[in-house]
Order: C-alpha cells, then sequence, then structure tokens
C-alpha cells in the first residue's frame, strides 16, 4: 500500500495529472484525427480534378457535336445547290431544244407553202403561156370568123383575165395572212420568252430570299445552342459551388462533431478517474478501519488476558 502511495505520488510529480499512456492515447487519437482530415482534403481535391476533367470531356463533346451538325448542313446546302444547278441546266437544255423543234416545223410549215405555189405558179405559167399560144393560133386561124365569135372570145378573155386577178388577189391576201401568222407567232414567241425570264428571276430571288431565311434560322438556332449550353454551364458551376458549401459545411460539422465526441469521452475519463480516486480512497479509508478495528479488538483481547 505504501509502495502504489509513493509510487502515485512521484508519477503525479513526474508526468504531472495525465499519466504517459493516457498522454500516448492522445496523442494517437490526434495524429489520427489530423491524418483522416489530409487523407479527406486530397479526396475531396480529386473528387473536384475528376468533375473538371468529366467537364471539360463535355464541353468538348459538344463543341465536336455542334462542329458536326455545321458542317453536314453546309454539305447538305452544296447538294442541294448542286441538284438545283443540275436540274436548271436540264431546263435549260430542254428550252432551247424545244425552241428549235418550233423554229424547224416552222421553217418546214413555210418551205412547205413556199413550193406549193411554186407549183401553182408555174402550173398557171404553163396554162397561160399555152392559152396564150392557142389564142395567137386561134386568132390567125379564125381572122375570118363572124363577129359572134369574137366576141364569145373576148368574153372569155376577161372571164380569164378576172379570174387572174381574183388569183392574184387571192396571193395577196394569202401572203398577208401568212405574214401575220409569223408574226403572230414570233409575239407569242417573245411573249413566252419574257415571262420565262420573268419567272426564271422571281424564282432566283424567291431561292436568295429562302437561302437569306435559312441562314437567319440557322444563326437563330446556333445562337439559342449557345445560349442554352451557357445557361447549363452556369447552373452546372452553381450546383457544383453549392455542393462544395455544403461538403465544407458538413466537414465543419463533422470536425465539430469529432471535438464534441472527444470532448465527451475526456469528461466521461475524467469522471472515471475521479470515481477511480474516490473508490481507492474509500477502499483505504476500509482498510484503515479494519486494521483500526482488528488493532481495537488486539488490544482489549490483550488487556483482557493480562488481567486475567
Amino acid at each position: 500500500y505504501l509502495a502504489r502511495k509513493f509510487f502515485c505520488l512521484w508519477a503525479k510529480i513526474t508526468f504531472g495529472q495525465v499519466l504517459p499512456s493516457k498522454a500516448r492515447c492522445f496523442y494517437d487519437q490526434k495524429i489520427l484525427q489530423k491524418t483522416f482530415g489530409v487523407w479527406k482534403e486530397q479526396w475531396t481535391v480529386c473528387r473536384e480534378k475528376k468533375l473538371d476533367l468529366r467537364a471539360d470531356n463535355h464541353y468538348r463533346h459538344l463543341l465536336l457535336n455542334l462542329i458536326f451538325k455545321v458542317w453536314r448542313a453546309y454539305v447538305c446546302q452544296q447538294q442541294g445547290k448542286r441538284n438545283k444547278y443540275y436540274v436548271a441546266e436540264s431546263h435549260a437544255k430542254k428550252q432551247t431544244l424545244l425552241r428549235t423543234w418550233q423554229h424547224w416545223l416552222v421553217y418546214v410549215d413555210v418551205q412547205r407553202t413556199k413550193h406549193g405555189m411554186q407549183s401553182v405558179a408555174l402550173a398557171f405559167r404553163e396554162r397561160s403561156c399555152l392559152r396564150i399560144s392557142w389564142a395567137v393560133w386561134r386568132r390567125q386561124h379564125y381572122q375570118k370568123c363572124s363577129g359572134r365569135k369574137m366576141n364569145i372570145l373576148a368574153l372569155q378573155h376577161w372571164a380569164q383575165s378576172l379570174q387572174f386577178r381574183a388569183w392574184l388577189q387571192w396571193r395577196e391576201v394569202y401572203l398577208y395572212t401568212q405574214n401575220e401568222k409569223q408574226e403572230s407567232t414570233r409575239a407569242v414567241t417573245h411573249h413566252q420568252h419574257w415571262e420565262l425570264r420573268r419567272c426564271v428571276r422571281a424564282w432566283l430571288g424567291y431561292l436568295n430570299l429562302q437561302r437569306v431565311k435559312k441562314h437567319q434560322n440557322e444563326l437563330a438556332q446556333e445562337f439559342h445552342r449557345s445560349r442554352t449550353l451557357r445557361r447549363c454551364f452556369s447552373d452546372w458551376q452553381l450546383l457544383w459551388e453549392c455542393s462544395r458549401r455544403m461538403h465544407a459545411h458538413r466537414r465543419d460539422l463533422e470536425k465539430q462533431a469529432a471535438r464534441t465526441a472527444l470532448w465527451r469521452v475526456f469528461a466521461h475519463w475524467k469522471h472515471y478517474v475521479v470515481l477511480c480516486v474516490e473508490e481507492a480512497q474509500q477502499c483505504e479509508l476500509a482498510e484503515k478501519h479494519y486494521k483500526c478495528h482488528l488493532l481495537v479488538r488486539a488490544l482489549l483481547c490483550a488487556r483482557w488476558e493480562g488481567l486475567w
């Protein structure tokens, strides 16, 4: 008992109120807490790096997707232009061929008319030459015929001259009608050509207007996409800041909880030490009381034995 008492006094004088085992245990707990804090900070930094890499990959993927869509729209536009150019070229070739065919048909009709008129003129010339020769021969042969026959021949000649004049007038009217038909066909072709040119100009204007509208729609879609991407990135950044603040607040709460738990453990340990000291003091008092009681009983027994 005395050795234990003096050992406790020497330990308190040497090491103070805290024993080396308890100090070592407290030091190990502090080292473990610091190591856990450093590991947690490194884990948070690694997680932030992973999130940054994922954000960069997502942004690069979106840029590549936008570039691919713009390239595909450009290829489709070039293909549409090439197809329209081919269609316009084929239409121009068809129109040229149709115009050439119409001119050829008009030329064939004119040549046929000319050949018919030439054949009629040759036949008329032959008839007129033959009639003149026949009239001269009859005039020479029938110089001595009666006046009635001369009158009949005069009337016949007058009728023939009237027929020839009528034929000349019919020829003039026919030529005039042919000229009018040619002028009307030329006017129709000129009107068709003018209408075609006006339609081509209107079509080109419509194509330019559609191209401008398409370009404006593409610019609007690109602005909408960039604005949506910027909005999503800002929302993501706000969420990331909020999550980072929540993690920092959680770390502070964990540190505060660890401090509170450590303080509670220290308070329980202190209370336990106080209880142990009180129990040791009570045991010492009990032993003292028991020894005193034994000593008193021994003295009483010895006195009674001396008296006897």
